[in-house]
């Protein structure tokens, strides 16, 4: 219980009216004083609950922000493999936008920061992206978490490999971050590559996971690695023409490429 002063009044029977339709908690016990009862607290805590933004976005609003960005699209799409899909995602789209970039990077920065091994290593980390389309978001959850270093892979000759010059010894403990992961390939070739250079990796995290996709990175010699995400997603393709939904409902093919 505690009790704190209020404004004088003057009559007795103005406390009684209060009293009576007093509906936040507060006892007023005097003209000068109310007692504060655990109902009080309870409102406020309510009414603070209500006013708080959520920290992390919920599913459904990442995928109406990558559709209102252009990043996730719906109709006939051909990939270059020649694999036939309803759905397409460009997330580069997404992050073009200054506003909606640093939404999705905080959201997937905070997720990492309730990894112990995360939290306990900042800012001494590395951001580390599988491909150059990765950057944007690699950059932006690098400053969502202070961390000190950023680096990314790149493919030549069909290996991936950092750019050169970065030497062995010099990558801090690494979080792994891309924009989508279809496969988990890409996270995986990265998370090899990182231990070559000497270092391990602590974190990893995306904006979209296909359910197709591990949900964890296998480490030997060490535990599996969750894979993050604000969004998962259960892709369909087709691998012919022939099997294809919107092939056989007519509707006009768009190429696209990753």
């Amino acid at each position: 219980m505690v009790c704190c002063a209020v404004p004088e009044r003057s009559q007795e029977s103005e406390v009684r009216r209060q009293n009576r339709g007093s509906r936040t908690g507060a006892l007023i016990l005097s003209s000068d004083f109310r007692l504060l009862t655990p109902d009080f607290f309870n409102s406020q805590e309510r009414e603070l609950t209500i006013m708080m933004p959520r920290l992390i976005p919920e599913q459904g609003e990442v995928m109406d922000i990558l559709k209102r960005t252009g990043a996730y699209r719906e109709g006939h799409f051909v990939y270059p493999l020649g694999q036939h899909t309803p759905h397409y995602f460009q997330m580069p789209l997404a992050f073009r936008y200054y506003d909606t970039a640093r939404v999705l990077a905080v959201a997937l920065s905070r997720k990492l920061r309730l990894e112990k091994d995360v939290s306990s290593a900042l800012p001494k980390i590395s951001i580390i992206s599988p491909s150059p389309g990765g950057i944007p978001v690699a950059f932006a959850v690098r400053e969502a978490l202070s961390a000190d270093q950023i680096y990314w892979a790149e493919r030549e000759d069909g290996q991936r490999m950092f750019r050169q010059y970065v030497n062995a010894g010099e990558v801090n403990p690494a979080v792994i971050v891309d924009d989508i992961s279809r496969t988990g390939e890409a996270l995986k070739e990265t998370a090899a590559l990182v231990r070559e250079m000497g270092t391990r990796v602590i974190g990893c995290g995306v904006i979209v996971r296909f359910n197709s996709a591990p949900d964890r990175i296998e480490i030997p010699d060490g535990d599996p690695i969750p894979v993050l995400s604000l969004a998962n997603f259960e892709a369909k393709w087709y691998d012919t023409a022939d099997a294809c939904a919107e092939c056989k409902k007519g509707l006009t093919e768009e190429h696209v490429r990753f």
